[in-house]
């Protein structure tokens, strides 16, 4: 699941448990994060012809750029939260913030320290934990931010007025095709096309237009669908399901019981 959404979308994460010692890295075709969680160890890396030795710590993060190889070693076991970005999403994201692409190239970077990248990573991680296969906006909508916050501790974007609003007509063409379309795997991408803006923008101003994220607008949509569809009686619960974009009927299950705080079963049993 997790290089499907690699493939898709640009994104991958994955707890590793590292034995003391030295580990080889190989070269990837993707940027790799390396976030070092719970204890501190003292360790060693090579890359890019250079060697670090440092005490690693907790929340410390190693950036290394697609191509590069490198090997670690620590003297104590230890635990990483790794993360595999694609160059694509992350020039995609630069020209989201108007900044030239050729202009973003990352360095191998030691002992980073940033909470948002790390706050960002633990929200991938519990994602991809599920049993559940994420949904693409929540995926996509976190691949974006990490690119973004990647970017932005380099470079100055252009800013979002802070008064700006979508316009009623964009509202109401991004409501009319999220509700047409709840059945799909929205993508970011699509919606900004919808509403004609960059998918930058679209993030900050349908929060603001809106009053929540894209992706937690699409999910209530879904519930409220699913919701008028299990009275109705009409479906099984598991086509319900599918036809409200859910991955399955325990996915549906877990929202209903996250919004509405009641389960599909009951809902069909007290006919609300």
């Amino acid at each position: 699941m997790a290089d499907d959404w690699l493939d898709q979308i640009g994104i991958k994460v994955e707890r590793r448990a590292i034995p003391a010692g030295a580990t080889y890295v190989p070269a990837s075709a993707h940027h790799r994060l390396g976030i070092h969680i719970g204890k501190s160890v003292n360790a060693s890396c090579r890359c890019d012809g250079q060697r670090h030795n440092r005490i690693q710590s907790d929340g410390d993060i190693d950036i290394v750029p697609a191509g590069l190889d490198g090997e670690w070693e620590d003297d104590d076991d230890c635990s990483i939260l790794r993360l595999w970005l694609s160059p694509t999403l992350l020039h995609g994201a630069a020209e989201d913030l108007g900044i030239d692409p050729a202009r973003i190239t990352l360095a191998p970077t030691f002992q980073h320290r940033d909470t948002r990248i790390e706050h960002i990573a633990l929200a991938l991680e519990s994602q991809f934990d599920t049993s559940s296969r994420p949904g693409r906006l929540v995926a996509e909508s976190l691949g974006k931010a990490l690119a973004y916050q990647l970017i932005c501790s380099r470079f100055q974007p252009k800013d979002v007025p802070a008064k700006q609003r979508l316009s009623l007509s964009q509202r109401r063409r991004l409501a009319e095709f999220i509700e047409g379309h709840l059945e799909h795997d929205l993508s970011l991408a699509e919606l900004a096309r919808v509403a004609g803006i960059s998918v930058s923008h679209l993030k900050t101003l349908f929060r603001r237009s809106f009053g929540m994220p894209v992706h937690q607008y699409v999910i209530r949509r879904r519930v409220d669908r699913a919701k008028a569809l299990i009275v109705s009686r009409e479906l099984p619960l598991s086509e319900v399901a599918l036809k409200t974009g859910f991955a399955h009927q325990s996915h549906m299950a877990h929202m209903m019981r996250r919004y509405l705080g009641v389960t599909p079963t009951s809902l069909s049993r007290a006919g609300w």
